[in-house]
């Protein structure tokens, strides 16, 4: 990237990032994938669970909106903030099977002491180091799939990585309200002086399953880092210490970034502000729904459940269609997709929330979900895309970062809006409708800006492309 000298890989580097002799073949790079699917889907799993447990979590240890939202968000953000980045750096330096291996073990073990915790704070530190354990998991996987698939299949491989987010998030809907109902009468366990709620064994067996998943991961094979461009913000060979230590805080990812800021910025900015309205309402639509409408969870998991399950495998068979069939008019496609359905998925957030029953509340935003997931895929696809290899797990940790920081922000600022501003609990509807009317048409506008800046970019690529191929 422009902005600053082309400077060598380091000697482990260098013999990853050699050209490869063709692509690694299709069976092993499918098979990478559906481990990766399955490890997604264990993640999104967990989160639709524990947002299903949400209302549990706040009987059973007497909080406010506020500290709710707090555990839903902010709490498993906390500790990304400082290592999120640097561990996104061994994606781009060691093997990432291992990298993904560990954080998904790390992840397991974790969530499993969360089923331990006896109080508020307790279950924060649990929430905390969960949002650690799992910060080089996208990063990685994304690397490795950009490494095992070519440019023209790449979108394929993305949407197909959407199966891990549908069924990890509608499977967790359905079977998580049922199992939080059922475990809701189980009688506490009394053991080594601990008290475990029923809610909180269904945490104990998530975090085995995450074990599981990581030595799954023992079996893929890592595939030959591709490099293509030049100029890429790398570590010289004959960095100081302090020099290497400043690359893992994502300093070379940043510089990369600025000197490609026109591109970069505003698509960081509309995934950010979608990201708090996204991230808040998969973890009030729960309370939403108990409030507003009165329905238990193993109601609302029933219906919402296969609305979600339908909406997304739509998203991806529309979004699919949709991109491919703009990509055929359009060098920027990915960005120009991705804004038309921003703006869909922002009219579907401000309805959904004032309609007059449960059934069509879910109907609009299972419809805002489809739109969302189809503009993930080009989302991803674009930041690939342009991201030198060299540190393109960096550059995608600061992207996710943007989503993961201010998505995990969106359950803490419908809380305060539904404690500060709305201020009467079954209101909790105009705290959802308040905060999508003003994110999400500031989020559609910054990616619209992103769409020229990103079809110059994939122009200049081009001419490198062919130059290489030359």
């Amino acid at each position: 990237m422009a902005g600053g000298p082309a400077i060598a890989a380091t000697g482990a580097d260098h013999a990853a990032t050699a050209p490869a002799q063709g692509w690694p073949s299709a069976s092993s790079a499918y098979y990478a994938l559906a481990i990766i699917i399955l490890a997604t889907g264990l993640n999104f799993f967990d989160s639709a669970v524990f947002g299903m447990m949400a209302q549990r979590i706040k009987i059973d240890f007497g909080l406010t909106d506020e500290q709710l939202g707090f555990l839903g968000g902010p709490a498993s953000v906390i500790f990304y903030v400082v290592v999120g980045i640097p561990l996104a750096r061994l994606a781009d330096i060691y093997p990432r099977q291992f990298v993904l291996s560990g954080g998904m073990a790390a992840t397991g073990i974790i969530t499993a002491l969360g089923g331990l915790a006896q109080n508020f704070v307790q279950l924060i530190g649990s929430r905390m180091f969960v949002g650690a354990g799992g910060s080089a998991h996208a990063p990685s996987a994304y690397s490795m799939l950009s490494d095992y698939f070519p440019p023209q299949r790449i979108t394929r491989a993305f949407a197909l990585l959407q199966l891990g987010f549908i069924g990890g998030g509608t499977l967790g809907v359905i079977f998580g309200g049922a199992w939080v109902v059922k475990a809701a009468s189980w009688a506490p366990t009394h053991l080594w002086g601990l008290t475990i709620r029923g809610w909180q064994w269904i945490l104990i067996y998530l975090g085995l399953a995450g074990l599981l998943a990581a030595l799954l991961f023992l079996t893929v094979k890592e595939p030959p880092r591709r490099r293509l461009s030049n100029d890429a913000h790398v570590v010289p060979e004959a960095a100081t210490l302090g020099r290497r230590i400043l690359t893992f805080t994502g300093w070379d990812a940043m510089r990369a970034i600025h000197g490609r800021g026109r591109f970069y910025y505003p698509l960081f900015g509309a995934l950010a502000l979608s990201a708090v309205e996204t991230f808040g309402l998969a973890f009030w639509r729960t309370p939403f729904m108990i409030r507003t409408y009165g329905w238990d969870e193993g109601q609302i998991g029933a219906v919402m459940g296969p609305m979600l399950l339908l909406s997304q495998l739509a998203g991806i068979f529309f979004g699919g269609i949709f991109v491919e069939w703009m990509a055929k008019r359009y060098k920027d496609a990915n960005v120009r997709s991705a804004a038309i359905l921003f703006g869909l998925v922002t009219i579907c957030a401000i309805v959904s929330p004032m309609m007059p029953t449960g059934e069509s509340s879910l109907i609009v935003m299972a419809l805002g979900g489809m739109f969302g997931l189809a503009g993930a895929v080009p989302q991803n696809a674009a930041i690939q895309r342009i991201a030198p290899n060299e540190i393109r797990g960096q550059v995608t940790a600061i992207y996710l970062f943007m989503f993961t920081f201010f998505g995990a922000l969106g359950s803490f600022v419908i809380g305060v809006v539904a404690q500060r501003v709305v201020g009467v609990e079954a209101d909790l509807w105009k705290a959802l409708v308040i905060t999508s009317a003003t994110l999400l048409p500031i989020a559609t506008f910054l990616m619209y800006r992103g769409i020229k800046p990103y079809r110059e970019e994939v122009e200049r690529l081009e001419v490198l492309e062919k130059q290489a191929a030359a």
